[in-house]
């Protein structure tokens, strides 16, 4: 037996050293990152922004190089928006099923480790049997052709890995496993992304709301005026008619608005990974909100290693290309070691007696012959898997400078469109303040200084609104430059 155990172990030792020198190398291609996009701005869409968006107090800032912090939304210096992003970031079911994605990846990663290592299989068995006495054994050597038998063995099997195929499976399963992390990170930032927009949503409806009902108020005081000129034969039908429609069509706009709001509350509670009845005591305004003026700027070759869907692209063409390796690797010749050692006895008692022990060990070599071209088309598949794989990592680098560009783009278009309508509301108030005046000294009528709160309202609406848009916008552009993901202690990649 002593012997046997020396023979298992030199042999042991000598195909783990056949294996380290034969391994020393893996067929397929060796994966490197794809290098970085060499343009230095986003195109007309940053050349024509101005050092400075916007004017006065609302006045934004692009910074080359600005750190973006892990928790960006702070920025909008909102404590009730900080507590609804900190609760979704608990709450909902798309990060607790983002993170279940990530443990069952990293522990398929280490199952599959492990076919490096040597298999090792112990088994018992006791037979008991009779032997045809007549024909096999004659009564004068076998006395009683009924016996037991008992068997105690152990066996090693292990693959080598010549040709690296199990070592690009483990390159796969690992990049697949980083693809999961990164696909978290993308979901926290796609869900506080979302957060911070619908309350911003939330809070420009609420303001639209509330300029609606006082435009519906002002109306209804001009068709009281207009009923009571027409009374005493001042106004015409015409008249009455015309402002009985204005109200009406002004009416009309509140219950889309109204629905709206309604549908953005139950967005924010279902973000928040609550059911409908349970909706958050949280109501927002735009003055809740500071809009951030220091904006951060990322260079596009930056850009690639910020954002988690670019990151997510990249581990996907990482794992495609060791899956050509493990394709290659399965039409090479497959080697394997086996090894056995046991006793067997006829008595229980004698199973670890003297003459009682055996063992075998082997070295199986094969190669598929023939097998109708199914592994040669296994490794087509996985060349044409690489270029889809390669193909979906420029489009979503592509995707993420555009949506850069798009951000830059909205962003001056939303200062341009604040000041305008800036300009409007004050222009508006002023003539409302000049009619009211003028109203008290009996030179204007009150439908006149009611006719100008109109348009002061009207002007208010579209004020809210340009306000919401370049809020929203501004959300869109941290969240197009990756929400600074990378500066967390226990990111991903780290």
């Amino acid at each position: 037996m002593a012997e046997s155990l020396r023979l298992m172990a030199a042999a042991s030792a000598c195909a783990s050293l056949c294996a380290a020198v034969l391994s020393a190398c893996a067929v397929g291609p060796n994966f490197h990152p794809p290098g970085v996009p060499p343009d230095q701005t986003y195109g007309p869409a940053q050349d024509a922004l101005p050092a400075a968006i916007g004017a006065g107090n609302d006045t934004q800032r692009l910074v080359a190089g600005l750190k973006i912090p892990d928790q960006w939304w702070t920025l909008f210096q909102s404590p009730k928006l900080n507590r609804l992003v900190e609760e979704a970031l608990r709450g909902n079911p798309d990060v607790d099923a983002a993170k279940a994605a990530l443990r069952q990846a990293h522990e398929l990663y280490l199952a599959q480790v492990t076919n490096l290592l040597p298999m090792v299989a112990g088994g018992f068995s006791g037979t008991r049997a009779k032997n045809a006495s007549g024909t096999i054994a004659p009564p004068t050597v076998l006395a009683d052709p009924t016996y037991n038998l008992y068997t105690a063995q152990v066996t090693v099997s292990y693959l080598p890995d010549i040709f690296g195929g199990t070592r690009r499976a483990n390159e796969a399963a690992k990049a697949a496993e980083e693809a999961n992390r990164f696909q978290l990170e993308a979901t926290y930032l796609s869900l506080t992304s979302n957060v911070v927009v619908t309350a911003i949503q939330e809070a420009s409806l609420r303001g639209q709301i509330d300029a609606t009902n006082r435009l519906l108020q002002l109306q209804q005081q001009l068709l009281d005026a207009v009923q009571g000129q027409r009374a005493a034969g001042t106004a015409s039908e015409l008249d009455l008619l015309t402002q009985r429609a204005a109200l009406a069509q002004t009416a009309a706009t509140l219950p889309p608005l109204r629905k709206q709001l309604g549908l953005t509350r139950d967005q924010l509670t279902a973000l928040l990974g609550r059911l409908p009845e349970h909706t958050p005591g949280e109501e927002f305004v735009l003055a809740d909100l500071t809009l951030p003026q220091r904006l951060p700027l990322s260079l596009p070759g930056a850009l690639v290693a910020q954002r988690p869907d670019v990151r997510v692209a990249q581990e996907n063409l990482h794992a495609a290309s060791a899956q050509v390796g493990v394709a290659l690797a399965n039409m090479l010749p497959q080697f394997s070691i086996d090894g056995t050692l046991g006793s067997s006895a006829l008595q229980i008692g004698n199973l670890f007696g003297p003459y009682t022990g055996f063992w075998s060990l082997g070295g199986p070599l094969s190669q598929t012959l023939f097998d109708s071209g199914a592994l040669l088309h296994r490794k087509r598949a996985a060349d044409a898997a690489l270029d889809q794989a390669a193909a979906q990592y420029r489009a979503a680098v592509i995707l993420a400078c555009q949506n850069v560009g798009d951000s830059l783009q909205a962003l001056q278009e939303d200062a341009a469109a604040v000041s305008a309508n800036a300009t409007a509301a004050t222009a508006a108030a002023q003539t409302l303040d000049l009619a009211r005046r003028q109203h008290a000294l009996g030179t204007v009528s009150t439908t006149a200084v009611i006719v100008d709160e109109q348009s002061f309202q009207q002007a208010q609406i579209n004020l809210v609104q340009a306000q919401a848009n370049r809020y929203a916008d501004t959300a869109g552009l941290f969240q197009a430059l990756g929400g600074g993901w990378w500066t967390r202690a226990g990111a991903a990649g780290q």
